[in-house]
Parts: C-alpha cells; sequence; structure tokens
C-alpha cells in the first residue's frame, strides 16, 4: 500500500494524555483498533484506574501512568519508563486541559495561570519529553488539541482562549523546528462535544425548554447538534498515520461548521 493511503497505525506507540475518558478515550480507543499500543495518564490514581477498567471492558490492552503533566521532572520519568516498558513514543497526543469560565476582571493571576500551565506549558513540557527518542528513530507526530477558542473569543473563558491560541502558535512551532525531523505537528480543534461534562447544559429544563446554551450551541452550529468524540476519532487516526505525512503545522477543525458560520439572522 502506498504510503499516502497507509492509515494503519500497526505497532506505533501512542501515549495520550488525560485519556481515562472522554475526548482522550475516545481517540485512544480509536488507536488501539487502527493498531497502535495505548499508553495514557492522568493525574490520580483512580482516575489511571477508571481508565484501565473502561480499556479491558472494550477489550483494549493499555498501560496507564499517574503524572501531572505540568511537572517537567515527572513527565520525564514517566516517559523513560515508557520507553522501558513499551517502547519509544511514536504518537503523543496532547489531550489532557481544564476551563475555568470567570469573568476576566473576576478571575485572579493565580487561576489565569493554572490554565495556562495546563493547557500550554503542559503541551510543551510532554513534547520536548518526546521529541528527542522521535528524532533518534527518524518519525514522530504530536497532536495537540485545540479548541474553536484557539480562533474565537468568548465570555468567561480569557485565559482557556489565550492558552488554546497559544497552543495552536506552539503546533506551528514545533512543526517550524522539527519537521525537518521527519516530526509531524498539527491540531484538532474539537466543537461543543457530548460529553458527561457538558451533560447538564443539554438538559431539558423544567418547563420542558432546552438549556439556553444548549439552543445557542445548536442555532450556531450548521451541523445543528452537539458532535460527538467519536466524531474526532477519524481525524486523530489520520493525523498520526503516514497519510498525512505532508500535513504539518495544522489546525484541523472539527466544529460543524461553527468557524464557517456568522449564525442566523434573528
Amino acid at each position: 500500500m502506498s504510503d499516502y493511503l497507509n492509515f494503519s497505525l500497526d505497532g506505533k506507540v501512542a501515549l495520550v494524555t488525560g485519556a481515562s475518558y472522554g475526548i482522550g478515550y475516545a481517540i485512544a480507543s480509536a488507536y488501539a483498533k487502527s493498531g497502535a499500543k495505548i499508553v495514557f495518564c492522568d493525574i490520580k490514581q483512580e482516575f489511571v484506574d477508571k481508565g484501565l477498567a473502561s480499556y479491558k471492558a472494550d477489550g483494549i490492552d493499555a498501560k496507564g501512568y499517574v503524572c501531572d503533566v505540568t511537572n517537567e521532572d515527572m513527565v520525564q520519568d514517566m516517559v523513560k519508563k515508557i520507553e522501558a516498558e513499551v517502547g519509544v513514543v511514536d504518537i503523543l497526543v496532547n489531550n489532557a486541559g481544564i476551563i475555568k469560565r470567570i469573568p476576566m476582571c473576576e478571575m485572579t493571576a493565580d487561576e489565569f495561570r493554572q490554565v495556562i500551565d495546563v493547557d500550554l506549558n503542559a503541551p510543551f513540557i510532554m513534547a520536548k519529553a518526546v521529541i528527542p527518542s522521535m528524532i533518534k528513530k527518524g518519525h514522530g507526530k504530536i497532536i495537540n488539541i485545540c479548541s474553536m477558542m484557539s480562533e474565537l473569543g468568548r465570555e468567561t473563558v480569557s485565559a482557556y482562549a489565550a492558552a488554546k491560541g497559544g497552543l495552536k502558535m506552539l503546533t506551528r512551532n514545533i512543526c517550524s523546528e522539527y519537521g525537518a525531523d521527519n516530526i509531524q505537528c498539527n491540531g484538532i480543534g474539537p466543537g461543543y462535544i457530548a460529553t458527561p461534562q457538558t451533560a447538564p447544559l443539554r438538559e431539558k429544563q423544567a418547563d420542558g425548554s432546552r438549556h439556553p446554551f444548549d439552543q445557542f450551541i445548536c442555532g450556531r452550529t450548521p451541523a445543528g447538534r452537539w458532535l460527538e468524540a467519536e466524531e474526532l476519532t477519524g481525524p486523530a487516526v489520520f493525523l498520526a498515520s503516514d497519510a498525512s505525512n505532508a500535513v504539518n503545522g495544522h489546525v484541523l477543525y472539527v466544529d460543524g461548521g461553527i468557524l464557517a458560520y456568522i449564525g442566523k439572522q434573528p
């Protein structure tokens, strides 16, 4: 098969941060079904244990590690363990992230720094940990989970938008620095995803009406609905495979068309 049509991940080691559930879990599961060996990390043992149980129930042999991705020493130690126990990381997905919905003038500098630390500094730390071995091996794929907030602003998410905008530019800069080493760094910008975290925003109100935010999102999305985490998996497999070897420094927005749409006239 031509490499240009090779979507297989057979034998590749894929490390997905924050993949005990949600978007990270969906992406890691898709990688496993495409032949990859799955390694994931989360900040607490209870999250790792929950993830391991879910992977096992789905017939996936995954290996989990407890790691604070903002701690460079812990990240370096984890990557060394992965290389010794599983193999050199071929695919890194920087998925772990947080959001604090606080009006900017009510947000403390420490709260702002925390979001930047998890959503921007951590992907830098993770990429820095895996790139040297990717260079030695002769290839590597880094996928940063960006956001529509890489392009748009909205009330109460100043720190998140700043971090994701920075992550978009970090993606481009990793491409610029390491493209010659056959390392491709791209981003995925999810739209609004139906997850347990967003479930309260999609629940019917006491009077039977839709939640105002649910109405807003569905009205702002040409697809007219929330997206499923599994809808990110095709793009994620593509960007992790040899089929995307000429794609570098790009953010692929999987948003149901929101960024292309000005919205309906009131």
